[in-house]
């Protein structure tokens, strides 16, 4: 259903780098890059599917009820996508395991990004 989405940071460079580290373990990477203005992040050698605009001083998270979740190939990558994060300055909103009121198999964790967008990893 959706192309991309894409999300207003403070600092592009941080954020890329942050990005960078925790799409890794689900398989995700950096795909382009404009100068000071844009990254897109997808699938190695894909299109975006997610893609951060630098807006100093402009950015405001959504509110309750919004958070962006990335498909995880396995519970190793969820656990790995937290512990990044975590390490990377990102906040813990649920550490990772499994989510038994969505389902059996339902394995994620949930993080805080730098600017204040809801991240979670899920694997099911």
């Amino acid at each position: 259903m959706l192309s991309h989405l894409s999300f207003g940071v403070d600092d592009l460079e941080r954020a890329a780098m942050f990005y960078e580290k925790i799409l890794a373990p689900l398989g995700y990477a950096r795909v382009w890059t404009d100068g000071q203005h844009a990254v897109g992040f997808g699938e190695k050698d894909g299109p975006d599917r997610l893609v951060l605009f630098g807006k100093p001083k402009q950015v405001v998270a959504p509110g309750p009820g919004f958070h962006l979740s990335f498909i995880a190939p396995n519970r190793a990558s969820v656990d790995s996508f937290y512990a990044r994060a975590i390490d990377a300055g990102g906040t813990d909103n649920g550490a990772p395991g499994l989510r038994l009121r969505y389902g059996p198999t339902y394995y994620a964790a949930f993080v805080i990004d730098l600017d204040g967008y809801k991240l979670e990893a899920v694997h099911k």
